[in-house]
């Protein structure tokens, strides 16, 4: 079986890391760094670490202030809260003036589980993918979280990066290259092509094997950047396999599936199915079954191709 690891705890481990490497990288809460594992950087560097308490406007707004000087501010909270609550203060003190704060938000999408609906981001990506000069990134793995971590840091401006609560398996090795704006082919195929993003990509790939299993080649792409997207092999992916699904854990309004389907009906339009929640919000369940109920699983990612290649 996979390695499970849960993509906040690879992004408390990248924070302790680049603390070493990077004296200018601090760290703000809201309160909750036993559960964002931004505790693991406050251990080592309390001196850098800031809890703002359960003010996530302050957050943010404090964040602002310390990119000014030079800073390079981490700023982490629950998903929900950071893009719901303090959205006008990361569009007009962040974003607005293109500070170099990074906002890496925990606990997102149906996988928080019993947490139930209000804590269940599920419009997050469509949130921040709205702002100019936001880059805004969905890693699948704790590779690749962490490799988000550190192109965050590299990057001067204004960074979103979506961070989950439960175990994932571990799907790159060391040698996976993670680039902002870059989609990473997985698995090759002419028939149809799956682009996932996130939780999703797991099942992306074992939607893959099934389908092999009826002879059916799917193109699986990775799309950890949703903003910027990788055009290029999106349009490529168009034009080489009958239509495209794509499968987020996030509503299907405004995130993956749109940012897809706006490059496709620009460039070279073809059939596009997204698989997200529709619509609607989440409850409170383990957060397996419920995505086996809003239909986030290998069996609807399976249907959703053959629907394709049936028209």
């Amino acid at each position: 079986m996979a390695n499970m690891i849960a993509t906040r705890d690879a992004y408390g481990e990248a924070l302790k890391e680049l603390g070493n490497i990077n004296k200018d990288v601090v760290v703000l809460d809201a309160d909750l760094s036993g559960s964002t594992k931004t505790s693991v950087f406050k251990k080592s560097f309390p001196e850098r670490f800031f809890n703002v308490g359960i003010a996530e406007q302050n957050l943010i707004g404090t964040a602002a202030g310390l990119a000014t000087t030079g800073k390079i501010p981490f700023a982490s909270t629950f998903a929900m809260f950071a893009t719901g609550r303090a959205f006008e203060i990361i569009r007009n003190s962040v974003c607005y003036p293109k500070l170099n704060v990074k906002i890496a938000a925990t606990h997102a999408g149906l996988t928080v589980g019993e947490d139930g609906a209000t804590h269940q981001a599920l419009e997050d990506l469509s949130i921040m993918r709205t702002l100019p000069n936001m880059i805004v990134l969905n890693p699948a793995d704790a590779v690749e979280a962490k490799q988000c971590i550190f192109k965050a840091a590299e990057h001067n401006g204004p960074v979103y990066i979506r961070l989950g609560r439960s175990k994932v398996p571990v799907i790159f090795d060391e040698n996976y290259k993670f680039e902002i704006g870059k989609g990473v082919e997985l698995k090759e195929g002419n028939d149809v092509t799956i682009i996932a993003t996130g939780v999703m990509v797991e099942k992306a790939l074992l939607a893959h094997e099934e389908l092999l299993k009826e002879g059916i080649k799917a193109r699986v792409i990775n799309m950890a950047s949703i903003k910027p997207i990788d055009e290029e092999i999106i349009i490529k992916a168009a034009k080489e396999t009958k239509g495209i699904v794509t499968v987020e854990e996030h509503s299907i309004i405004g995130g993956l599936g749109s940012a897809v389907s706006e490059v496709v009906v620009e460039n070279y339009p073809t059939h596009v199915v997204r698989i997200g929640t529709e619509d609607t919000f989440g409850q409170s369940g383990d957060g397996d079954e419920l995505l086996e109920k809003y239909g986030l699983n290998i069996k609807n990612i399976v249907a959703k191709a053959k629907e394709i290649l049936s028209k």
